[in-house]
């Protein structure tokens, strides 16, 4: 049965996300089904989704964004078919329908549910973003952001306009994979746990282990610049695409309203200090997530009404030039 991370839900109310499907790798290995060649790739996102845009953000920050095309589905989730009452990511019907959005030129496709059936006929899993689409093939290469950016970061190097640009360095692996374990569980996937959790208990744990890990990164970043010291890596950005989105979606649409991020020095400053990295502003369109969110979930916001703040200028002044880098 066709079904949405809003279906993800264990018998005690607890929201438990699955994992990805396809997972073959971008590799230079002469023998390597897939080769990283300028013109083959595509990448599928929504502006919405963390997940996506943390491909974005890699695919701007390495400057590949001539050698791998990307574009972006619609904000709001529609019915994916007529057979069933899925709903899910769509394709707009122009350019003009969304400004940043648009319709699926390469496959022709009208929603991301036909993506993944042309790759798959009987695929059964979610119909997620980010999908690096394969032209040459015309098949879903992967869908796992966290593998897709490890691509996006090496193998890819010999047509990026970046290619000195690490943020994986082998100096720092240990730290952060550490990093990226506890930031995931406490605070990537742990507001979705509170925004879906369907009872109070996991919904209680959930919130109380999102402020703990909250916390951990407000203590963290008054003694260094970055998540894992004076260096930016893939940890930053793991971490950036859900705290530019918890005061303006998190805190009210999936009740993560202990606090607001902007209460938090530190933290308010270091997410202006890596909006404004080169590259990574053109990855956040706030329109898009706040439509998506609060007009994909009607289980959560029944009339689908967008509330009008913050609106925070995060390309105000910040402390953070303070630390080294």
């Amino acid at each position: 049965m066709a079904r949405s991370g809003v279906d993800e839900t264990s018998e005690s109310g607890a929201f438990v996300r699955t994992a990805s499907t396809f997972r073959s790798f971008v590799s230079q290995d002469p023998a390597s089904q897939f080769p990283p060649e300028s013109g083959r790739y595509h990448l599928y996102i929504s502006y919405a989704c963390p997940w996506a845009c943390r491909c974005l953000s890699f695919l701007m920050l390495k400057g590949l964004d001539q050698a791998i095309t990307f574009s972006s589905c619609h904000t709001i989730w529609g019915r994916t078919k007529e057979t069933d009452d899925h709903r899910g990511w769509v394709f707009p019907g122009s350019n003009s329908e969304l400004p940043g959005a648009e319709p699926d030129y390469l496959n022709g496709a009208k929603t991301v549910r036909e993506l993944y059936e042309i790759a798959s006929p009987n695929y059964m899993g979610k119909y997620t973003v980010p999908i690096l689409w394969d032209k040459k093939l015309k098949t879903v290469v992967n869908n796992e952001s966290s593998e897709i950016i490890r691509m996006l970061n090496t193998e890819f190097n010999g047509v990026a306009k970046n290619p000195s640009l690490d943020l994986y360095p082998s100096h720092l692996k240990e730290a952060i994979d550490e990093t990226n374990e506890w930031v995931f569980n406490g605070i990537n996937n742990g507001v979705y746990r509170c925004g879906f959790a369907r009872k109070q208990e996991p919904y209680d744990e959930a919130v109380n282990q999102v402020f703990e890990a909250v916390d951990r990164c407000e203590a963290l970043l008054g003694k260094q610049r970055y998540i894992c010291g004076n260096t930016f890596t893939e940890a930053d950005v793991r971490l950036f695409v859900t705290l530019i989105r918890f005061d303006e979606v998190y805190a009210v649409h999936f009740k993560c309203n202990k606090r607001l991020l902007r209460e938090y020095p530190n933290i308010f400053n270091y997410i202006k200090d890596v909006y404004q990295i080169n590259g990574m502003s053109s990855t956040v369109k706030m329109d898009h997530i706040k439509q998506h969110y609060y007009g994909s979930h009607p289980t959560l916001n029944p009339f689908g009404i967008i509330p009008h703040g913050p609106n925070i200028d995060y390309s105000s002044p910040h402390d953070r030039d303070r630390f080294s880098s």
